[in-house]
């Protein structure tokens, strides 16, 4: 019925009926998006360098979008910590086809941080010590590779993203495209291959592609590359994306001087190329928190760093002098970490006020050299030969410059957890040091040299300990590097983005 207004316009009137019931809105729940990373280790369980930290801290800081269902498979070793071991969940065991052979497969499940990890056992491959070095390494992985892909039907799980870090996992890659392809449940994985260093390809004898990895020959093409077999060839040209692990890395790889001798595949394969830098697990690697450290500190109260410095000249054996700058090396006693460089300078550096620390196990050359060094320069040289966690957590807090010169560094975690610590610095500008680290005059966070000369570190050097003695400049640089984000959180939002454009 229709009334009048006071200003005389009409007014619809609605008379009152049988009251009705509405309906909530429908909210659509959105399935998770399936995510497996395979790779050879994995914080915490074992690790022997950058890439298991990578996919400990990568799957931990993925596994916080609820979008995401985050898996990781690594092998069974013998070396996984019984602390955690003990826990492992016997899921049941399959036998995997490879080549004329069908081998035993038992899987494990363990759950930590959101993340749900996949042990596959064999005893014949995996019962051994360590993760690397054996004349069979490419039989291991290749029977790691391919049980991944015959494990997912018995989980009953199928990722969407396929993500395998460097040649041990590169298999996978293969495997999908050339054998389980024709399976329908396994048309809709998407692959990403991530390289964590291009020096490490995986290069075998084209005679074993059928007997040893059960690849039929007619994807020979794949994996040949200048007559022998390249898996991470074969995994660039079989994934629908590939990245490295800092983005100057991801330019670097396409000149010579980079690639050992990859470069014209990562050219003709740059479309699918990606560069992330890594991240470190900020938790961890937390210096009010740390208690491997003789003080604890943060960028706010410095106190405790200056305890920690002398902490660790006692431990040492090192003069107790607090004017005195720690320079530390953390490293792998091998030739690409620049270690050509220091040799050819350290010696005129050791004549200015410093003292030197360095920490790491690699070739016999090296670990002479600077043994012998140490015997040389007794009271200003200190060279342990070991690989030691807790240690080098000590060193990374008592030392007041980190010297890391490399001639490659595809990312690089130890300049990072450095400057966590306070520990300014100073890089040869290349790959994920240079992305990482900035030059101080320009409002940085470190120091930094550009060609691979040992003049150039020698002169920067000798900048960063003059620039020492400025206790006012030098505290402002420090507190700079500490609040320095390198948190897996901004790293783990481009992997995402990735994964999203992948599937898309």
């Amino acid at each position: 019925m229709k009334q009048t207004s006071e200003n005389g316009l009409p007014v619809e009137i609605c008379e009152a009926g049988p009251e009705k019931k509405v309906e909530p809105p429908k909210i659509r729940v959105e399935a998770k998006k399936k995510v497996l990373l395979t790779a050879s280790e994995a914080t915490p369980f074992i690790s022997t360098g950058g890439l298991a930290e990578v996919i400990g801290s990568l799957s931990k800081a993925l596994a916080k979008n609820e979008r995401l269902d985050v898996r990781v498979m690594i092998p069974l070793y013998q070396d996984i910590k019984k602390e955690y071991r003990k826990d492992f969940r016997y899921l049941g065991n399959l036998f995997v086809p490879l080549g004329w052979r069908s081998q035993y497969c038992g899987v494990f499940e363990y759950r930590k941080d959101g993340v749900t990890f996949y042990f596959l056992d064999n005893e014949y491959y995996f019962k051994r010590p360590g993760c690397y070095g054996y004349y069979d390494d490419g039989e291991r992985f290749a029977f790691f590779c391919r049980a991944v892909l015959e494990v997912m039907p018995f989980l009953g799980f199928y990722p969407e993203i396929l993500h395998c870090h460097d040649w041990q996992a590169a298999l996978c890659a293969l495997y999908l495209k050339t054998i389980y392809c024709f399976r329908p449940e396994y048309q809709y994985i998407r692959t990403l291959f991530t390289i964590h260093n291009i020096e490490y390809q995986g290069k075998f004898s084209l005679d074993i592609l059928e007997d040893l990895f059960g690849i039929p020959a007619n994807f020979r093409h794949l994996v040949e590359y200048e007559r022998c077999l390249n898996l991470m060839k074969g995994a660039i040209e079989c994934s629908e994306r590939f990245s490295t692990v800092s983005p100057t890395y991801a330019g670097e790889i396409k000149d010579p001087f980079y690639s050992n001798g990859l470069d014209p595949i990562v050219r003709r394969n740059e479309g699918k190329l990606r560069g992330i830098l890594n991240g470190i697990d900020c938790a961890s690697y937390d210096p009010e928190t740390d208690r491997a450290l003789f003080a604890n500190y943060s960028a706010e109260d410095l106190s405790g760093k200056a305890v920690c410095k002398e902490e660790l000249q006692r431990m040492l054996n090192l003069p107790v002098r607090a004017e005195t700058p720690i320079v530390a090396m953390i490293s792998r006693l091998v030739a690409h970490k620049g270690l050509d460089l220091v040799k050819a300078v350290i010696e005129q550096a050791l004549r200015q006020d410093m003292q030197f620390v360095l920490l790491g196990t690699g070739d016999f050359a090296y670990e002479n050299y600077f043994t012998d060094l140490a015997r040389r320069y007794p009271g200003k040289v200190v060279s342990i030969i070991s690989f030691n966690p807790d240690l080098s957590r000590k060193v990374y807090s008592g030392a007041d410059i980190f010297l890391m010169p490399s001639k490659s560094e595809p990312c690089g975690l130890s300049q990072m957890i450095a400057s966590r610590y306070g520990t300014v610095a100073l890089v040869r500008e290349t790959g994920g040091l240079r992305d990482s680290i900035t030059p101080v005059g320009a409002g940085g966070n470190g120091f930094t040299f550009r060609d691979y000369n040992a003049q150039d570190m020698l002169y920067v050097l000798s900048e960063a300990l003059c620039l020492y003695r400025d206790k006012e400049e030098w505290t402002k640089l420090m507190k700079r590097a500490m609040t320095t984000d390198f948190s897996w959180g901004r790293s783990a939002f481009a992997y995402e983005d990735l994964y999203m454009e992948m599937l898309r």
